[in-house]
């Protein structure tokens, strides 16, 4: 199905439906454990924070192992069967509730696995989608599939509250458990066959295979920028992630209602850029776009840390890093995600993904606490402008890198990352 539409492609269209009825559904559990934790088992902050750690610890503990055994095995099956068991995780919290036998306990067993059966199939997927389409239509696969993310992250809250408020946290879990069931049918009913993967020279062990991982991308002229940007834009992002309410709601006085409409607006600004990459690239071409998206994104930025005056003007200067800044950052990590999967031999593409994704996510914490610390010392304020410095730090990552020059990408041999034309 070379020459294809995607549109016309049956078994992108299994997948990416597969994934738009999954990622509601995530977003439904994303809302509901915390609240089964609050409402059902008057968790405290102590347990609160327990389940953040079971989460983080599953992306941490397996992540790259994850990788290594994405690069060992078929993909197809590996999604299949992820999707598959953590319906069957999910499925256990509203029945231990019906039961009488809900448990602390189980919530964070539940969080720790699924989150270490998400990062095995986050690096499955990303692994696979080049091989089902081909890498000449990665960039189109990948915009319809982040198109499908930001209209779940509109969309699905509301839903997700309304949900738990119609039939309780614990049964509104059942939603992601079908979810993942629907995921997994659409992918049992892929026709095209995956390629073996290639034999062998030698059985090496684990560690040394994910060694092998992460020096690609410590060599690679641009898998190491952009691993070391995306640590920097996950550290400093974690700034956002944990003063962002709290800036809003305590040091500018939005209501929880302006809230939700503001963060709701960088869903339809995500979509947005979501829908335009593919011709966004094609214009300029994928590294010029992506660089450009990137640096644009962290400027326009500067608006939020600045944001002050009436409500009505706070307001507005709020919106525009959500609408136009989180569109064009939806480009960039379009274009992000396409250049890595291109330049990657397939055989370390799993390993790849799961060490960016490590590196990413391990540092993520840490600035949690370094924002809190911050903001203890010199106020909220201070704490997301040091965030919104930081992702100018990102975006230098690539701006001197070879990527502003990479205007078409050269896809790796089986064996050997690729070159890049300027």
């Amino acid at each position: 199905m070379a020459d294809v539409s995607l549109w016309r492609h049956s078994d992108f269209l299994r997948l990416w439906t597969g994934q738009t009825v999954s990622q509601v559904g995530s977003i439904v559990t994303r809302t509901a454990l915390p609240l089964v934790a609050l409402l059902v088992l008057g968790a405290g902050p102590l347990e609160m924070a327990l389940m953040v750690v079971a989460s983080s610890s599953g992306v941490l503990l397996f992540g790259l192992a994850a990788g290594a055994w994405v690069d060992r095995l078929r993909r197809l099956p590996l999604l299949i069967s992820t999707d598959v068991a953590r319906a069957a995780l999910l499925l256990s919290i509203p029945a231990a509730y019906a039961t009488g036998l809900l448990r602390f306990e189980l919530l964070y067993a539940v969080a720790f696995l699924v989150a270490a059966l998400g990062t095995l199939f986050g690096s499955a997927y990303y692994a696979y989608v080049p091989s089902l389409v081909g890498v000449g239509r990665v960039l189109e696969a990948n915009s319809k599939i982040a198109a499908s993310e930001s209209l779940a992250e509109v969309g699905g809250p509301g839903f997700a509250g309304a949900l738990v408020q119609a039939v309780g946290a614990p049964f509104a879990i059942l939603v992601d458990a079908v979810s993942f069931a629907v995921s997994a049918v659409s992918l049992a009913l892929i026709r095209a066959p995956e390629p073996p993967r290639p034999p062998r020279a030698e059985r090496r062990s684990v560690p040394r295979e994910v060694a092998e991982g992460a020096g690609v991308v410590r060599g690679h002229p641009l898998l190491f920028p952009m691993a070391a940007s995306s640590m920097t834009s996950h550290f400093f992002g974690s700034f956002y992630g944990a003063l962002y309410a709290l800036f809003l709601l305590d040091v500018l006085g939005l209501s929880p209602l302006l809230l939700g409409i503001v963060i709701s607006a960088g869903g339809i600004g995500s979509l947005a850029g979501s829908l335009v990459a593919t011709r966004v690239s094609g214009r300029f071409g994928v590294g010029p776009a992506f660089v450009g998206c990137a640096v644009a994104s962290a400027l326009v930025g500067i608006l939020t840390p600045l944001a002050s005056g009436p409500l009505v003007v706070a307001t507005a200067m709020l919106l525009v890093p959500q609408l136009v800044g989180d569109g064009l950052q939806t480009i960039g990590w379009i274009g992000f995600d396409t250049v890595a999967q291109t330049v990657t031999p397939d055989r370390v593409l799993g390993r790849v993904r799961a060490t960016i994704d490590f590196l990413s996510h391990g540092v993520a914490p840490f600035g949690a606490l370094v924002a809190a610390a911050v903001a203890e010392a010199f106020g909220v304020r201070a704490a997301i402008a040091v965030g919104w410095a930081g992702t100018l730090l990102a975006v230098g990552w690539l701006v001197f890198s070879p990527l502003p020059r990479l205007r078409r990408l050269e896809p790796a041999s089986a064996t050997t990352p690729s070159s890049w034309s300027g």
